[in-house]
């Protein structure tokens, strides 16, 4: 896997989150999201807050708000859960335009659709300042369980190839007659995916034949020792985001 190995939500820039190292960008991030759950639902003034350390990170970064919100769609599924809410919920109910609706319900389908949009906004904008690389340099050097970062690893450099094959496979298909918009034809696409997922292994045994022929004994080199690890003064400035929103967190439990 290159330096230079990136995803499609990575948004190349010279911003100064950019230039963080990844550990510190992963740390921040998994801080303001705990702080944005355990902020009491009852509390809209504290989200507003949270909504405006958002765009501040996000003008930091430049990332337009547009490319934001576009992608906040991952999450309509959930939404569409907490719509649900407020019309299947018990308790006490209030009229709304002729409907009447639980206001447990309501609370609740805040609750889900408010914490949740912070999450994917804060994962949306660590996304578009760190490559696939960075992350799981960050993660290796924040002492992640060695076999998970391995996994990743291994993982990120050998999708294109699979994807790749998956085309190969699909345009062989179809220069065979295979039209896949066919029902009937299902069958035909099954086998393919078995025969992907065949490939596949038998591939990583090659390449794990291949390691122990190397040297490889269960354990990769750790790639978080040597130049680059954060600064005292990069944990800082990381931690600015995080303190503030776990102010604003406490605050609004002591107020509700």
């Amino acid at each position: 896997m290159g330096a230079g190995h990136a995803h499609v939500l990575y948004r190349e820039s010279d911003s100064p989150v950019h230039r963080l190292p990844p550990e510190v960008k992963i740390t921040a991030m998994v801080v303001f999201t705990v702080a944005v759950v355990a902020t009491p639902r009852e509390a809209f003034w504290a989200f507003g807050a949270y909504a405006l350390l958002v765009a501040c990170v996000a003008a930091l970064a430049r990332v337009r708000p547009g490319w934001l919100l576009t992608r906040t769609a991952i999450e309509l599924p959930f939404v569409l859960f907490a719509f649900a809410l407020p019309f299947v919920a018990t308790g006490q109910r209030v009229e709304v335009l002729g409907v009447g609706l639980s206001v447990e319900g309501l609370y609740g389908a805040w609750n889900i659709v408010a914490k949740g949009t912070f999450g994917v906004w804060a994962s949306l904008l660590l996304a578009a300042t760190t490559t696939t690389r960075d992350l799981v340099v960050g993660l290796d050097r924040l002492r992640c369980p060695q076999i998970l970062t391995q996994i990743a690893t291994f993982m990120l450099r050998y999708l294109d190839v699979l994807i790749g094959e998956t085309r190969r496979m699909r345009v062989a298909r179809i220069s065979r007659g295979d039209d896949p918009r066919f029902l009937w034809q299902l069958r035909g696409f099954a086998a393919g995916v078995g025969a992907l997922f065949l490939r596949a292994f038998e591939r990583g045994e090659r390449v794990y034949l291949a390691m122990l022929a190397r040297g490889y004994t269960g354990r990769m080199p750790a790639v978080w020792q040597g130049a680059g690890a954060a600064t005292a003064g990069q944990w800082l400035a990381g931690a600015t985001v995080p303190a503030l929103a776990g102010t604003v967190a406490a605050a609004a439990l002591v107020l509700t």
